[in-house]
């Protein structure tokens, strides 16, 4: 509404009042045109005022027009609209006050219910004017607040008694007792009124001049309830019912409120210690309160008759005393507020200088103060941070641990809550905080929330980066031994105490064959190189219900949870195979070609994760004897296999320690002419009076690496017994079997020399024997080992040639002495075809070559007529002569010098 309209609306109503006013002075016939109409025109006045009034909150809460005021806690529609209805009870008073003067003739000393309506109008009344002046925060201050209006609202009745009903009391004489009844409208009007007004001193300045207009239409009512009230008791119309324009006037000015206020900014945030006379509004009030009726009465005591006037006058001098002390009580709490202020301000100082951020919060969560520390700590502006709550800048997930904050207005407690918080920065990062919450109380204020928080993300990432090298390998980045343990053991528990059905949980255990040689040939650094490629091929090929870790070395784990049916384990654990198998991996300049031995372990329902994990493994060495890149899936008869391998590597140690080991010798003869020409070491143990074969212990020693010990054991021991025969002018060689494991042994060279420096033996009397696969050592770093025991003058055979590990073309890499065709060629000999012809191209190629060929597993005369027509050089097996000790080799060839073939 313009300037312009609110200027007319002002002349119109003062007109209305006017004329009104000045019909109480004309008369009609016993009365006045003002008494006669009554109270028909002042409910019509109510009742426009409460349209009115409701009409402009509808429009207000449409519009936002008070959303300014919203910064000091008022709430424009809502006050208008409790505002509306207490005129509607007002007008609904008045109707019913005019219907029952037409149709009754009650006493007007006697409550109507025309009564009720316009008293119940009060506390709507009370209701709207606290949405636009808000009661002080606290229940403290609250009680301080109403014990302060009660003193106020006493003192004014007793002057209004003194002055006005006094003198009516005396006059009703036995008609005294209704005089309650036409005082409630004057004691409900004086409580009320003693109540607000010093709201109206607190009001937050964007709702002043509605707050002074709304307390100004209700001591206009108030007036005219005073008038009408001595009307009642006098049954004479004062003024010829001026009460009913004045009430009027009231009504105007209250349904005029909204149209004649102009809406303000909101103030800016006030300091901690208060508004203006906000602390001392309500004691200055019931002061002057009391100073007046102190005075009144004091005078009126003196005057009454029959008294005697020293009594009012220590009275009255009590009281005044009594002020006094009041007075000077306020002046020390004016004191104490100074101090506050200094302490306020010593507290802005440190909050000022303080690293920390510090906040102080109303009750829902909005900022009313923050430290300058939050624009370097978390990149805001101030204004930003007190434009929303501060829970907008919580992280959802973290909200619900609030609510320890929120029960410190409850509780009252004075311990802090501390908390461990994300907070959204300006850049939108999330930062951990660690903040602490108490209740922070200040006289006449609120009860808010003093906050101290610290930004803790740089230890927390420290944690976190801890946490994270505690439970994951540096290598390959996956999670660890100790985290898959964890993990498992957490798993199964939650699957022992779930109702529901589960379903199946298992782990895989997966070995690179061969890793061992890159790790010894390519150095650590490469083969932990090699380590990551596969842990990036294994994690492609796992789902989310999988966690993959690297369990230790060359072995990985696979925790499989979840998995409807176990053939999908099982296939999962054949796909990682393949994949390790899929590709060669490239070490510095060289591709190297390695495949997986894989074990499959499911969890029981008694099942814990010590014993799955174990179960696992036991399956993975299963699959690595059976060979390269074979799947095996657990079973319970493998535990016992395995409990029996460690028992006997134990057995193995002990036995070498011991000296439980010892040698027999196979004599290898020339199959032309029959004569000894050298001799194989076998390695045989004395386990408890029982000679045992190598076939039983190898495996063990060679998966134990006492292959190692054991196999410079064999060569020292051989080579001192032959060196001994050659002394003694026997022209006989030695063969020695090596593993591939002795070849890549750091000190191989130097044992190997070292061996025959000790013993005397020419190194072109030693023939080291070794399989296949050497040859097909990616690495190369065994046949470069091999190449440079040639170099010492030492002769190398390939062992068990034929049996399909290597081709031809293979031969090329490592220059050999000898080719040992396998025993399985020999034993079909003669009666498969196409084994005889093979056999025939392997002498003959040894030929081509020019290397020795030696045929092993001579058992039948006819093998050995066939190998002589064939052209085959020498031969050893049971035919020829059986494996023997050291004497029976000196009876052999010290004898006879050779063999009857």
């Amino acid at each position: 509404m313009g300037t312009r309209a609110r200027r007319l609306w002002t002349f119109g109503l003062g007109v209305l009042f006017l004329v009104y006013v000045a019909a109480a002075f004309v008369p009609l016939g016993s009365t006045t045109v003002t008494a006669a109409f009554a109270e028909w025109p002042t409910a019509l006045a109510a009742g426009a005022a409460g349209l009115s009034l409701l009409l402009a909150s509808r429009r207000w809460a449409a519009t936002g027009a008070d959303r300014d005021a919203h910064v000091d806690g008022a709430d424009g529609p809502a006050a208008l609209r409790h505002l509306g209805f207490a005129a509607l009870a007002w007008c609904a008073g008045g109707v019913t006050h005019g219907l029952t003067r037409l149709f009754s003739s009650s006493s007007v000393l006697s409550l109507t219910l025309g009564d009720l309506f316009a008293l119940a109008a009060l506390p709507l009344f009370v209701v709207g004017f606290t949405r636009f002046a808000p009661w002080p925060g606290g229940l403290r201050t609250a009680m301080r607040h109403i014990t302060d209006s009660y003193v106020c609202a006493a003192a004014v009745f007793s002057v209004v008694w003194l002055l006005l009903f006094s003198p009516l009391y005396e006059e009703l004489g036995e008609g005294a007792g209704f005089l309650g009844f036409a005082l409630v409208y004057p004691v409900a009007d004086i409580v009320v009124l003693c109540l607000l007004v010093p709201l109206v001193f607190m009001s937050p300045h964007s709702t002043r001049r509605a707050v002074l207009l709304a307390i100004g239409a209700l001591i206009v009512i108030a007036g005219s309830d005073m008038i009408g009230a001595l009307t009642r008791l006098t049954g004479v119309p004062i003024a010829g019912g001026v009460e009913h324009p004045i009430k009027f006037l009231g009504f105007a000015l209250l349904g005029a409120l909204p149209w004649l206020i102009e809406h303000r900014p909101g103030a800016d945030p006030r300091r901690i210690t208060g508004r203006g006379l906000y602390r001392f509004a309500p004691e200055l009030a019931a002061v002057g309160a009391v100073a007046v009726a102190a005075v009144v009465l004091t005078v009126a005591g003196v005057r009454l008759s029959g008294v005697a006037p020293v009594l009012p006058l220590a009275a009255g001098t009590a009281v005044i005393v009594l002020l006094v002390r009041v007075l000077g009580m306020l002046e020390e709490n004016a004191t104490l507020a100074r101090m506050v202020r200094n302490r306020e301000g010593h507290f802005h100082e440190l909050a000022r200088n303080s690293g920390d951020v510090i906040l102080i919060l109303d009750r829902d969560g909005g900022v009313f103060y923050v430290s300058p520390g939050t624009a370097e700590a978390f990149g805001y502006r101030l204004d930003d941070v007190l434009a929303a709550p501060v829970t907008a800048l919580i992280h959802p997930e973290d909200l619900a641990r609030t609510k320890a904050v929120t029960d410190l207005f409850t509780e009252r407690g004075s311990q802090g809550v501390h908390l461990r918080l994300r907070v959204r920065a300006a850049d939108g990062t999330w930062r951990h905080t660690e903040s602490t919450a108490s209740l922070y109380e200040q006289p006449g204020e609120p009860d808010r929330l003093l906050v101290t928080t610290r930004d803790i993300s740089a230890q927390v990432a420290l944690q976190d980066e801890v946490e994270h090298l505690t439970f994951h390998d540096g290598v390959t980045g996956l999670p660890n031994r100790a985290y898959l343990e964890e993990r498992a053991s957490d798993v199964l528990a939650h699957r022992a105490i779930s109702e529901e059905p589960t379903e199946d949980i298992a782990v895989i255990f997966l070995d690179l064959d061969g890793f061992t040689s890159v790790n010894d040939s390519a150095g650590h650094v490469r083969g932990d190189h090699l380590l990551g490629q596969a842990a990036r091929r294994l994690r492609a090929e796992v789902d989310s219900n999988a966690t993959l870790a690297r369990w230790g070395g060359d072995e990985f784990a696979v925790l499989v949870e979840g998995v409807p049916r176990a053939q999908r384990v099982v296939d999962l654990a054949e796909r990682l195979g393949r994949v390790i198998a899929s590709e060669p991996f490239q070490v510095a300049d060289r591709d190297i070609m390695l495949t997986a031995s894989t074990g499959v372990a499911f969890a029981e329902p008694t099942t814990d994760s010590g014993e799955l994990l174990r179960n696992a493994d036991v399956a993975m060495t299963r699959a690595k004897e059976r060979g390269a890149g074979h799947v095996e899936v657990y079973a319970a008869h493998m535990h016992d296999m395995v409990v029996s391998r460690l028992e006997l590597q134990i057995r193995l140690r002990e036995a070498l320690a011991n000296g439980d080991f010892f040698l027999e010798y196979q004599p290898v003869v020339d199959l032309g002419t029959s004569q000894v020409t050298s001799v194989e070491a076998l390695v045989r143990w004395d386990r408890d009076g029982e000679a045992v074969g190598p076939d039983a212990f190898l495996g063990a020693a060679e998966e134990s690496g006492l292959i190692v010990p054991l196999g410079e054991w064999i060569l020292r021991e051989a080579c001192e017994k032959v060196a001994v025969w050659r002394l003694s002018d026997w022209d006989i060689g030695l063969s020695v079997n090596l593993s591939v494991k002795q070849v890549l042994s750091p000190r191989f060279m130097e044992t190997v020399a070292g061996v025959l420096a000790e013993t005397g033996l020419s190194s072109d009397v030693l023939t080291l024997e070794v399989d296949e696969e050497v040859l097909l050592d990616d690495g190369g770093e065994a046949v470069q080992r091999l190449a440079e025991l040639r170099e010492l003058g030492v002769r190398l055979a390939i062992d068990d040639y034929g049996m399909g590990y290597a081709s031809l073309a293979h031969l090329r890499r490592l220059s050999v002495d000898a080719i040992k065709i396998d025993p399985s060629f020999i034993a079909d000999l003669g009666r498969d075809d196409t084994v005889t012809l093979l056999t025939h191209t392997i002498i003959q190629l040894g030929r081509d070559l020019g290397v020795q060929v030696v045929a092993e597993g001579i058992e039948r005369p006819e093998q050995l007529e066939q190998l002589r027509a064939m052209g085959c050089d020498h031969g050893q097996g049971f035919l020829v002569a059986r494996p023997m000790p050291a004497s029976g080799v000196e009876s052999l060839v010290g004898g006879e010098a050779g063999v009857n073939l």
